[in-house]
């Protein structure tokens, strides 16, 4: 890679993990679900108008709605509202165990004893972070961004049967059926929406635009250019990165407090899902296993 490919994927990697603490200014005020619905409600109305709807995949972009708007985001930032900005991100990782194990079950990608390995180390890491002692009623919320991440790897296969649509136009739809999905679960499961956004702060709006803009829109477009200008085992190595910048960022943000097992936890975590990046073949026709946060 060019030392220019190299550095945007760092600068994705960045804006990944200081999504996890970027986030919380807005879940602070808003119910989680229903901020998650204004995010893609903005991301559709940026996008749509400057794409064609892509012909023969709107029940395939419905369904894609629903897993990833309906379920992984809706799951992962209800997690990441009760949980500190490092841990979500660390425990977010776990998508790449899950994309693992079910290209297992769904592709006979048949893991060796390292890639087994490299699960165990992960999910350890997982669960030794999540015990400091200021995390004590946060097993729901970090079995929340679990389900979450195996949602997101579910959403992986679904992305590979439209990788015939670009970037833009598959953000652009799968954000449109996102809302119903959102506004769905949010009427159902929280409350105080309408008195939230009434009374949320620029802080929350601007979190929101962050997550849109920056998260949805360019960083998304960054990372589609380097999956297709570059191998895939040679790019996804550096989602490494996110649980590294999510834990900094959660505690020059936060303040997050940086516990000997939250330390150990993300090493232990990095390493495990370090052995599954890297023990993975090649594959075919650049797709991807990419991080969505």
């Amino acid at each position: 890679m060019k030392a220019t490919d190299i550095a945007l994927a760092v600068f994705v990697m960045a804006v990944w993990g200081l999504n996890f603490s970027v986030a919380k200014f807005a879940l602070a005020e808003l119910p989680p679900i229903f901020a998650m619905a204004l995010r893609f409600a903005l991301v559709a109305a940026l996008l749509l108008p400057f794409v064609n709807p892509p012909k023969g995949a709107m029940r395939a972009l419905a369904l894609l709605g629903f897993t990833l708007g309906g379920l992984h985001f809706s799951s992962m930032f209800t997690g990441l509202s009760q949980l500190d900005a490092g841990l979500a991100a660390i425990a977010s990782q776990s998508q790449v165990v899950f994309a693992a194990l079910l290209s297992a079950i769904l592709l006979k990608d048949y893991p060796g004893w390292r890639r087994w390995l490299g699960m165990a180390l992960a999910f350890f890491g997982i669960w030794l972070a999540a015990g400091e002692p200021r995390v004590g009623g946060a097993p729901l919320y970090v079995g929340l961004v679990l389900f979450a991440s195996f949602m997101w790897a579910v959403a992986n296969f679904q992305f590979k049967a439209l990788n015939h649509i670009d970037g833009f136009t598959l953000n652009a739809y799968s954000a449109l059926w996102s809302v119903p999905f959102q506004l769905a679960f949010s009427a159902m499961l929280e409350t105080g929406q309408i008195e939230g956004l009434r009374n949320a702060s620029a802080g929350a709006f601007a979190a929101i635009a962050f997550q849109s803009v920056m998260i949805t829109i360019v960083t998304y477009w960054i990372w589609y250019r380097l999956i297709r200008r570059h191998p895939v085992n040679v790019v996804m190595p550096f989602t490494l990165l996110v649980p590294v910048f999510g834990v900094a960022f959660g505690a020059v943000i936060m303040g997050d407090p940086l516990g000997w097992r939250t330390l150990a936890g993300s090493l232990a975590t990095i390493a495990g899902v370090a052995i599954i990046v890297l023990r993975r073949p090649a594959e075919v026709g650049g797709e991807s296993t990419s991080k969505m946060s």
